[in-house]
Parts: C-alpha cells; sequence; structure tokens
C-alpha cells in the first residue's frame, strides 16, 4: 500500500502528552481516523490553541510516522472513558512551526481564505508535498534553536 499523510488537530498539551506516551489519539479517543492509517504513514499535529488557558498557537506541534498497524484501547481510569490508541514514532528533533508562513505554500490552504474550516473534522488527509514542508519547517538542524523556514 501506499504510504499517506495525516493531520490531526488537537489542543497544544494534549500533543505533548501524546509525544511523551508515543502515541496518536484522535478526536477525543474515538476509533475512527485512527483505522485508516497505515504503518510508515505520516502524521503531522497541529494546534489552534493550548488548554486550559485557551491562549493562541497556531502551529504544528509535532510529526511523525505511524509505528505499526494496530488500533488498541486503554483503561482512562475511574471515569470509565476508554479511548483508541495507536503507537507513533514522533520525531523529536523538531519545534512548534506556526502556519502563517506557510498558508501560501501548502496545498491545503494555498487557495482556501477559510481555510480553518477545513480543519473542524479535526482530523483529515494530506498531500505528500504538505505533510513535508511542514515536517521541513519543523526541523531543527544542529545547533540551532529555532526550525528554518522551509522558504529559505
Amino acid at each position: 500500500m501506499a504510504i499517506r499523510y495525516w493531520l490531526a488537530v488537537a489542543h497544544r498539551d494534549h500533543v505533548r502528552r501524546a509525544v511523551q506516551l508515543g502515541v496518536a489519539q484522535l478526536n477525543y479517543g474515538r476509533r475512527e481516523g485512527l483505522e485508516g492509517m497505515r504503518e510508515s504513514d505520516g502524521v503531522a499535529f497541529y494546534s489552534a490553541r493550548d488548554v486550559p488557558d485557551g491562549n493562541p498557537v497556531r502551529s504544528f506541534t509535532a510529526v511523525g510516522r505511524v509505528a505499526d498497524d494496530d488500533v488498541y484501547r486503554v483503561d482512562g481510569g475511574d471515569s470509565g472513558w476508554r479511548p483508541w490508541r495507536r503507537r507513533v514514532d514522533f520525531r523529536l528533533d523538531v519545534a512548534d512551526a506556526p502556519i502563517r508562513p506557510l498558508l501560501h505554500v501548502l496545498e491545503l490552504t494555498r487557495h482556501s481564505y477559510d481555510w480553518g474550516l477545513q480543519l473542524r473534522p479535526g482530523f483529515l488527509e494530506l498531500s505528500r508535498h504538505d505533510f513535508e514542508v511542514v515536517e521541513q519547517a519543523m526541523r531543527v538542524q544542529p545547533g540551532e534553536r529555532y526550525p528554518r523556514s522551509p522558504l529559505r
């Protein structure tokens, strides 16, 4: 099967926790979306806000590759909540990359004034081009503190 690329939308603190755990969890733990991913697929995360303060982030906050083909459920504790997850090998040599400088480069946003509406479902497929642009924008070079612009 061909490699596919995905964009997941989540609050930045949730993304950071997912990176620590090495997992993807979508749309409050729903199974849909995770089932469409396959081993080696690329996945990028976009965060519009932080929680609990709600401060704007508007950046890509994580990028990685799906580690295997297993979708599994975990015990969420006393609440009875049991979210679905899958393993992701996240790149650790990355930093948040603001979306604004990439709006005219990404196929997803290039011709759309209301690009934010496309993100509302919380999970969508990206083109290979867009995934590579995001991955490059997030990459931190040795000796640098922040990523280089892919437009340089």
